[in-house]
């Protein structure tokens, strides 16, 4: 179940069909990054990356503080329809694309006030640093955007390129990065 913890959709639960490859960033942790993330993003301009998307927790926490416009990334297509279809019922500006991450990375123009991504947690350290270095060498944060990478215990991120902060809640951790 997703709950939405602040805006327009606040209070609002989401139930994701069973079977979908997800692990949704917890309630706590999401309420934590957000409250780190909103002395540093005005939601009402903001342009948001959602990478890894999954269930298309955080793309509906974005839309729900008023981004005008969000694309999320998964390689998954009943995720890819589950994003579409709730975006779609709650009226949200999200745009979903069943793609492997590094290749949208890769071939897309756009540029992101925020860049969120949350791997699968057996990513390797080199694999996420390496996320982070295309991010940021294509130019794809925009100037004092924030791209951050949600991973397990095991992993440490800080000599990655553009580093600035690590945040641990329970057993998740955010590494955070800024535009150059």
């Amino acid at each position: 179940m997703i709950r939405i913890i602040s805006g327009t959709h606040k209070g609002r639960r989401i139930k994701a069909p069973k079977g979908l490859p997800v692990r949704p960033t917890t309630d706590r942790a999401k309420e934590s990054l957000f409250n780190i993330l909103g002395h540093r993003i005005a939601w009402e301009e903001a342009t948001v990356l959602d990478l890894f998307a999954g269930t298309g927790n955080i793309s509906y926490e974005c839309a729900s503080r008023g981004c005008p416009h969000i694309v999320a990334v998964d390689a998954h297509a009943g995720c890819v329809r589950f994003i579409q279809k709730t975006a779609g019922e709650l009226q949200m500006p999200v745009v979903a694309y069943k793609r492997d991450v590094n290749k949208f990375l890769a071939q897309t123009a756009e540029c992101f006030d925020l860049i969120f991504a949350d791997p699968p947690y057996e990513e390797s350290v080199e694999s996420l640093k390496e996320l982070a270095t295309l991010c940021l060498d294509r130019g794809l944060l925009k100037k004092g955007g924030i791209l951050v990478i949600e991973h397990g215990p095991q992993r440490d991120l800080s000599s990655g390129e553009g580093f600035v902060e690590v945040r641990k809640y329970g057993s998740t951790l955010f590494s955070l990065f800024e535009g150059k």
